[in-house]
Order: structure tokens, then C-alpha cells, then sequence
């Protein structure tokens, strides 16, 4: 029974400790904690601010002078001989000589292989005997014919006997220069696989002929550039394999284009050099546009937006943000045709991370 008297007892006490609160007290208290909540929200804005104006971003530049753009189509190509040719037998026969050697440098109507022709050059020697006699005769009656001895008739008959004798020669000799290999250029052996004994067969046993003073590069030329390549055009030319590089001028450039592959054909002569070969790959460059006062600048510096291309120049220690209209391209370069002129600091280095109006410092310059 006492501990139900003392609960009561102490409810009623803690009710009366607990003594009503100040409402000007409590907003004053507000205030206080809202103000210094708004201290701390400036504190960190500041704090994350983007732009810092006691800090400066370090770039690098480049000054903008006018120089000479040229702009190239790039065409894939390959080396030829211009005299590459197979020389072969016109005559089917057993090989029974054999004259050169791959790499050897030969001459034009030279005879590079012997096929057999014995059963021809008997045949040879009998029509030459033939054409000796009738010739002796031919010649006794024209001395008696001068005497005016003998007839019309029988001067004409010796006459006619010595000339078919003379013109069988001729036929056998030329028939038995069929059974030889001879070559139609002057250049080097460059393949040949042939044995004494072979039997060569014409279109099939036969050895290639190069000339490697006087080569060309071949190429087919995309019909979307038949416009802007042209018979005379300035060529560079990129031979990846013979580590060589040279220029020249494009000598043939086709009129008619190909139906199936929508090309034309194109060739440049090139010069005699130790580093070339045919058949080697070649990188043709076409010079089809140039500029003797051009603005080009680095194309990895042009950035891009909805307005348009930009680039970022320093002004006097300031990013400024500047529209371009950029012309041709070509490998890293860019041909500017408005927006910056000579004289310009064009910021490279450091531009991606900049916005207009930042401060900036160099510590690289380039021209």
C-alpha cells in the first residue's frame, strides 16, 4: 500500500519543477543557429566555387603566323616495271642450252636459251647448197645472156631457180630462230627455273625480264576525286618498305572511269633508285588544293559545341574563347578561315579544361 502512496507523489512533483519556456527566448535561439548554418553553407560554396580567382590554370601556346597549308588525297599504289615482260619459246622443244643466270643484265635480241633444232639447221645446209648452185648457174647464164648467147627464157628460169632457193634459206633460218629463247628488252633475269633437257613449251616455259631503271607507280583513283586530280599535279610519293620518300609529278591520269570498280587509273614515273622495287607498296600523295597564306593550327585544338567550332586564345594572361570556321583538313592540321588571325596566342596545351575568362599562365610557347 505505501508504494501506490508514492508514485502519485512523485508524478505530482515533476510536474511542478517543469516551468513554461520564453517564446522571445526561443526565437532568438533560432536565429542564432539559422545564421550560423548560412555562415557554414557560404563557407563551402566558396569553398567549391569553379572559378578561383587567386589561382591561374598553366597552358601552353602557340603563335599564330601565316604559312603555306596543302592539302593531299592519299591514294594506295604499287611499283611497276614499265618494261616487265616474260620471255618465251615460239617453238615447242628440248632445251639444250642454257646462256644466263638470274641477275644477270642482258641485252635486247639476246639469246638467253638454245631449244634443239639439229633436224632444221641439216635442212639449212642443203638449201644453202642449193642456193650456191643455182646461184653459179644463175650467174653463168647471165654472162652468156651479156654475150647475147642463149635465150630470154632460160636467163629468167636461172634467175627465178636462184631467188626460191635463196628465199627457202631465209624460210628455214627464220623457222629455226623460233627454237630459241631471246629477250625483247634490255633489263635483268628476274625469274627463271628452266634445266638442259626441259622440254619448253610456247606461253608456258619462260623468263621474266625487268628493267629496273625505269619504273612507275600505279594506283586507281576513287571516281569522288576525279575532279580534283589531274594530269601535272604535284605528287609525293611514300614508299613505306624501301624507307624512301619522293616527289614527282602524275603523268597519266585516265579519262574513261572503270564501270565496275568507279576508278580511273593513274601513274607516275618514278626515277632510278636502289630502294625501289616493283611490286612494292607505294603511298601516293595528290596535292589538290593549296594556300600560300594560310592560318593552320593544330586540329586536336579546335573543340567543338551546338554554336559551332572554338578554340581558346590568351589575352594577356586571360582565356578568351573565340568562333573559327575551319577549311581543309589534313593529317593534324587545320586550315582556319576565320576567327583568329596573325599574331594570335592560340592555346594548345591545357585548353579542354579552361572556360572564358579564366586566368592563365604559360609555361610553354611555340611557334
Amino acid at each position: 500500500m505505501k508504494k501506490l502512496i508514492y508514485i502519485p507523489a512523485l508524478l505530482l512533483l515533476a510536474a511542478c519543477s517543469q516551468k513554461p519556456v520564453d517564446k522571445a527566448t526561443q526565437l532568438a535561439d533560432l536565429k542564432k543557429q539559422q545564421a550560423e548554418i548560412n555562415s557554414k553553407i557560404a563557407a563551402l560554396q566558396v569553398g567549391n566555387s569553379p572559378q578561383d580567382s587567386s589561382k591561374s590554370a598553366d597552358i601552353g601556346i602557340l603563335k599564330i603566323v601565316e604559312t603555306k597549308f596543302t592539302h593531299y588525297v592519299d591514294i594506295q599504289g604499287k611499283i611497276d616495271a614499265k618494261d616487265n615482260v616474260m620471255a618465251y619459246p615460239q617453238s615447242p622443244g628440248v632445251i639444250t642450252n642454257i646462256f644466263v643466270a638470274p641477275g644477270q643484265h642482258v641485252g635486247r635480241g639476246q639469246v638467253l636459251v638454245q631449244l634443239d633444232n639439229s633436224v632444221l639447221k641439216e635442212n639449212i645446209i642443203q638449201a644453202e647448197t642449193q642456193a650456191t648452185l643455182t646461184k653459179t648457174l644463175f650467174q653463168r647464164q647471165k654472162n652468156l645472156w651479156d654475150q647475147k648467147i642463149g635465150t630470154e627464157v632460160q636467163f629468167l628460169q636461172a634467175q627465178t631457180q636462184m631467188q626460191s632457193a635463196q628465199k627457202q634459206v631465209d624460210a628455214l633460218r627464220q623457222q629455226a630462230d623460233l627454237y630459241r629463247i631471246t629477250s625483247p628488252i634490255s633489263g635483268t633475269i628476274d625469274q627463271m627455273d628452266l634445266k638442259l633437257g626441259q622440254v619448253a613449251q610456247p606461253g608456258v616455259t619462260g623468263i621474266r625480264i625487268v628493267n629496273a631503271d625505269n619504273l612507275k607507280v600505279k594506283a586507281d583513283v576513287p571516281e569522288s576525286y576525279a575532279s580534283r586530280v589531274n594530269q601535272g599535279d604535284n605528287v609525293k610519293i611514300v614508299v613505306p618498305d624501301g624507307n624512301d620518300s619522293l616527289t614527282a609529278k602524275l603523268t597519266f591520269a585516265a579519262k574513261a572511269i572503270d564501270p565496275t570498280s568507279r576508278s580511273f587509273a593513274i601513274e607516275i614515273a618514278l626515277p632510278a633508285r636502289k630502294t625501289l622495287r616493283p611490286n612494292m607498296t607505294a603511298i601516293i600523295k595528290i596535292a589538290d588544293y593549296n594556300n600560300s597564306k594560310a592560318i593552320v593550327i593544330p586540329l586536336n585544338s579546335v573543340q567543338k559545341s551546338e554554336q559551332g567550332d572554338y578554340v581558346y586564345i590568351n589575352d594577356n594572361g586571360i582565356a578568351k574563347r573565340k568562333n573559327v570556321k575551319v577549311g581543309a583538313s589534313y593529317g593534324s592540321q587545320a586550315e582556319i578561315i576565320s576567327g583568329l588571325a596573325n599574331g594570335d596566342q592560340l592555346i594548345t596545351a591545357g585548353a579542354s579544361d579552361l572556360n572564358d575568362g579564366d586566368k592563365v599562365t604559360v609555361l610553354q610557347s611555340g611557334n
